[in-house]
């Protein structure tokens, strides 16, 4: 007779654990990421787990007249090669990024944060090395992870598979948000540069990788002291600091957090209608990780450039005279920052135009 056969005597029944879901191994994992989360404690929350919901006091935080922000994102196919490589402890700094990078470019500070994983079969490490990468975002952009949703779902996802979701809330004063109303032509473009991929592109990055032929553990054919996978992996840059160092300064009219989509539809999200975004490909040199895609998929630059960040992870809007500033500001938090255009006047809806073409370096 069948174990699990509903005949069976009282007290021996099916249990959820029969069913594929360990609340046990539920409980053991939330006690393991605890300690993680308390170490992104910020004014406003005390990033304690446990309740029904997080709590956060603008006030503490101190805030006189706030406005809140909102994002939610994923990390999209990047997570096979996180699968794959069995490599879990960077992908959580790329949720982290691609919902925090888009606040700040609101003129918002990241406040709290809360995860969805989702996942076939719970494991408690696995999850453990993911939650690790997410507190370490937080602290970084002093955020706090103030709470997240763990599902067991077998039948759903394959075993070890997972999916990731995040969500951030930030604020920004009333009246301080951006983009400004005063964005004109003649304003300049900064391109402020990405630390890879980010976390865009890698359905037709995989496609590209496969059709070379190559291993994820193999030498990376590019310039790269890594193989292939970690290079890969190489987690989304955190902008938050340096981003809003460059605002407090005043010379940042607008943000473009460089996305699904490039430079040519991320970058005229910020403008207003009648302006056009122009900029010049030869002012920065394409890194070897998008050459070698461009060429092994042998691809137009006007695809790299809607599909790819292309070595430019975050776009300033500034005026000519607080360029300077603005620039001095970003390389001080460690960023790499080169002018690669500016804004002219034009008809209709913003777009994007290039001059000259993507240059390998």
């Amino acid at each position: 007779m069948n174990n699990h056969d509903s005949s069976q005597k009282p007290g021996n029944g099916q249990t959820y654990k029969d069913a594929g879901v360990d609340i046990d191994a539920g409980n053991r994992f939330v006690d393991a990421i605890k300690p993680l989360a308390g170490a992104t404690r910020r004014p406003g929350a005390d990033a304690s787990l446990g309740g029904f919901g997080g709590l956060f006091d603008l006030k503490a935080a101190g805030f006189t007249d706030p406005i809140l922000v909102a994002a939610t994102d994923g990390v999209g196919t990047k997570l096979r090669i996180a699968i794959e490589l069995a490599r879990h402890d960077t992908i959580g700094i790329d949720l982290v990024a691609m919902c925090v990078n888009d606040l700040v470019v609101q003129g918002a500070e990241p406040l709290f944060f809360l995860d969805y994983y989702a996942t076939g079969r719970l494991d408690v490490e696995t999850g453990r090395e993911i939650v690790s990468g997410i507190a370490l975002a937080c602290q970084e952009t002093g955020c706090a992870l103030i709470g997240g949703e763990t599902a067991e779902m077998p039948g759903m996802y394959q075993d070890a598979d997972y999916d990731l979701a995040g969500f951030c809330v930030g604020a920004v004063e009333r009246g301080r948000a951006l983009p400004r109303a005063d964005i004109a032509a003649g304003d300049m473009l900064l391109g402020i540069a990405s630390s890879g991929l980010h976390s865009n592109g890698f359905s037709l990055v995989r496609r590209l990788v496969d059709q070379a032929g190559i291993g994820l553990d193999d030498p990376a054919p590019f310039k790269s002291e890594h193989t292939l996978g970690l290079t890969l992996l190489t987690p989304t840059k955190l902008y938050v600091k340096s981003a809003l160092a460059a605002i407090g300064q005043g010379g940042v009219k607008g943000l473009a957090h460089i996305t699904g989509g490039g430079l040519t539809e991320n970058i005229p999200r910020v403008l207003p209608d009648g302006l056009m975004a122009e900029v010049d490909l030869a002012s920065w040199s394409l890194p070897a990780l998008f050459a070698w895609l461009q060429r092994t998929g042998g691809m137009s630059d006007s695809e790299m450039l809607k599909t790819f960040n292309c070595g430019v992870g975050m776009v300033a809007v500034v005026a000519p005279d607080k360029a300077e500033a603005v620039m001095a500001i970003l390389a001080a938090g460690g960023e790499t920052v080169f002018p690669i255009g500016k804004l002219t006047a034009g008809s209709g809806a913003p777009k994007t135009i290039y001059r000259a073409s993507l240059m390998a370096g």
